[in-house]
């Protein structure tokens, strides 16, 4: 399974950027160069981008370069944080997480007194698709199970979440960005996310 791809020409097209802006953005890392997928075509080699994850880093540089410098940019867009703990009432007062969500990690023995990133980004994921009913509570303490044993093996690399069902029997991945994923005709994927996105959404809430 491979995300939907658009050419640079398209690309460039759609968003009314310049050559000289993306590769410059590049240079600054606020676009990542495993994005930059080069494949044979009529013309020769051709460079290629994952469709939804380059049309939405676009739109949040142009939408955020204003108020930020690059290099501020670059920081927001990097794969890890500094040093966190968190409370989980500073959490909810933060609005970065639900009573939901902290409720079920408490049902699945993974409440703590303060919280390192690696949690609060658990927590955070775990929270988005439960609101956006994605995921059933069921499936949240899986997420909770994969993310708690798996997710610190993604440090500082892109990295997706996966969710899959087999006859209705839900079970998550957490694999490389860009991974090729193949399945049997009974597996329906659910949901395939980048990380690196929830990221995003995350350092911005923390400030």
């Amino acid at each position: 399974m491979t995300d939907d791809l658009i050419s640079k020409k398209e690309l460039l097209d759609l968003t009314g950027i310049s050559y000289g802006q993306l590769y410059r953005w590049k240079r600054k890392n606020l676009i990542p160069e495993e994005w930059f997928i080069r494949k044979s075509s009529y013309t020769g080699q051709e460079t290629f981008f994952p469709k939804q994850q380059i049309l939405l880093r676009i739109d949040k540089i142009l939408n955020m370069k204003d108020g930020l410098s690059l290099d501020e940019l670059a920081d927001v867009f990097s794969p890890t944080l500094g040093e966190v703990e968190m409370s989980a009432q500073q959490l909810l007062e933060r609005n970065i997480v639900s009573n939901i969500s902290l409720e079920l990690l408490k049902e699945a023995g993974g409440e703590r007194p303060l919280y390192a990133l690696e949690q609060i980004m658990m927590l955070y994921v775990l929270d988005k698709l439960l609101m956006s009913g994605d995921v059933t509570r069921q499936e949240g303490t899986l997420l909770i199970d994969v993310m708690s044993e798996h997710y610190y093996r993604f440090t500082g690399k892109p990295s997706e979440l996966v969710l899959i069902r087999k006859m209705g029997v839900p079970s998550f991945m957490l694999v490389t960005a860009g991974t090729e994923l193949y399945f049997d005709n009974g597996v329906k994927v659910v949901l395939r996310q980048s990380m690196g996105m929830f990221m995003e959404e995350l350092k911005l809430k923390l400030g």
